[in-house]
């Protein structure tokens, strides 16, 4: 199974962008999410607080759709699934 995950702004420069990740099945999306950003740990803690949850200001998109922080550890990936994290978006 092959999922896209791709990460904006801040944290696509400390995570890169476009990764494609091959999860397990029954992988939820918070363990992806944290599978692929354990890889740099400023990145790491820019995503997640100190008891690895998202932190409040992260937003999550599956396939274009946003998906609740609260609701991460339920929604299960599938093959061909793209994952989008986002910082706050501020602007005018």
């Amino acid at each position: 199974m092959k999922v896209r995950v791709r990460f904006f702004a801040r944290f696509r420069e400390l995570l890169g962008t476009d990764i494609t990740a091959e999860p397990a099945e029954g992988t939820s999306f918070v363990s992806l999410v944290r599978e692929v950003a354990r890889k740099n740990r400023e990145g790491y803690h820019a995503i997640f607080d100190e008891h690895d949850a998202f932190r409040d200001f992260v937003i999550l998109m599956r396939n274009g759709k946003r998906v609740e922080a609260a609701e991460a550890g339920k929604v299960v990936v599938a093959d061909g699934d793209e994952i989008a994290v986002f910082p706050p978006v501020s602007g005018g």
